[in-house]
């Protein structure tokens, strides 16, 4: 091979490779060394397990009323998608969605007819839901 001009325009790098100082091999632990690693290890995992409930108690008292409205909300959704799962399950029963609907209707008509046509009706309707409201919020103070 001849050499080329490229060849010529290479830099060339020293390395210094230090030879003094050598490594040296990792030394086994005896069993007394490697035995109380072990019982620090154990210790500190009995010190934190020991502190746990102190820690979750504390947890809980500071975080009380978040926690107990996300557990809320979680409970809610898994009450809805159950609902809902347990619909259409109904509603795949041949027979049973024209029945549901049909119910509905009738109960649709019943409450028309019982309490929307005539104003005393829709008056006593009106005090139904105001006796409910009250007992459930309170009644007011006037």
């Amino acid at each position: 091979m001849k050499p080329t001009s490229e060849m010529a325009d290479v830099e060339t790098m020293d390395m210094d490779v230090n030879t003094d100082d050598s490594g040296s091999l990792s030394t086994v632990a005896s069993k007394e060394e490697s035995g109380q690693q072990w019982d620090n290890i154990k210790n500190t995992v009995v010190d934190i397990l020991s502190e746990l409930p102190d820690y979750v108690g504390g947890f809980f008292n500071q975080y009380q009323k978040p926690i107990v409205t996300v557990t809320l909300l979680i409970a809610v959704l898994v009450t809805i998608k159950v609902t809902f799962a347990v619909v259409d399950a109904v509603n795949e029963i041949p027979l049973l969605s024209p029945i549901f609907e049909l119910v509905g209707m009738g109960y649709s008509i019943w409450f028309i007819y019982r309490y929307m046509l005539r104003a005393s009706t829709r008056q006593e309707l009106w005090q139904e839901i105001n006796g409910i409201k009250s007992q459930y919020l309170g009644a007011k103070d006037e």
